[in-house]
């Protein structure tokens, strides 16, 4: 038996989420029937990072384990029967037992806001026709530089075994649309990024300052956070894992 990560990429507007759900379309789901049909065999995948409804990915990774050889050509085969909106962008073999999750070391996220109406934005970045402070909002961003209690920014009813996550880097760019928060750390809780951005977005309005949005990290108070931030802007960026041949046995493309 061996085992293998797969790259996906997705759009992810017309599905419940990324991981499997009952009743309800997701991006796993697709993926695991696509790969059955041109497998002739069923597919059980496991994904390192759960995105939401509405939520994209430029590089989500899932691991299955499968016995037999694979084709080379797996990727371009599962392509054609993918819709349109995901993809499969690589493929690796790695040691047995590899695990997509929990051998992940870190994760990177982007949000997009646009300020100007943009019909072809709509569904991929948060339309917010608002003057933003962006100096104000990086002196929040770098309040959660280094290890936290985050449980503030995570949804009620998250069941997980610790709050605390570290963040390597968080920063607010102006882009030709508007403005950009890119983060990355060792985990993220349900919800968090998107509460991050409505809540430092709240303080580029000069509606709080950053004293205050201290004082909401600090509190472990999720009723404080603000989960405004639409899941659309929100997009999987990368899935760091170590690089010392620990993982990865063979590169197929």
């Amino acid at each position: 038996m061996s085992t293998y990560f797969i790259t996906t990429a997705y759009l992810g507007t017309r599905y419940a989420g990324s991981q499997v759900q009952e009743n309800a379309r997701t991006i796993q789901e697709e993926i695991e029937q696509a790969m059955a049909t041109y497998l002739r065999q069923r597919v059980v995948l496991t994904g390192s990072s759960r995105t939401d409804a509405g939520v994209h990915a430029l590089k989500n990774v899932y691991h299955f384990d499968f016995q037999g050889d694979l084709n080379v050509d797996l990727v371009y085969h599962v392509n054609a029967i993918l819709p349109q909106d995901i993809a499969l962008t690589g493929i690796a073999e790695v040691q047995p037992g590899s695990h997509s999750r929990f051998q992940a070391i870190g994760r990177r996220y982007r949000y997009e806001l646009y300020n100007k109406k943009n019909p072809f934005l709509s569904e991929r970045a948060w339309f917010y026709p608002y003057p933003l402070d962006l100096d104000a909002m990086n002196e929040a961003a770098r309040l959660i530089l280094g290890e936290h209690d985050f449980s503030t920014f995570a949804k009620r009813g998250s069941q997980v075994g610790t709050h605390l996550c570290r963040i390597t880097e968080c920063r607010w760019i102006a882009t030709p649309q508007g403005h950009q928060m890119e983060v990355e750390g060792n985990r993220f809780l349900r919800g968090m990024v998107r509460a991050l951005v409505g809540t430092m977005v709240r303080v580029g309005r000069g509606k709080m300052g950053s004293e205050e949005f201290l004082s909401i990290l600090q509190s472990h108070d999720s009723t404080r956070a603000d989960f405004s931030a639409p899941a659309h802007g929100l997009y999987l960026v990368d899935v760091c894992y170590p690089n010392d041949g620990t993982i990865f046995i063979k590169q197929f493309n």
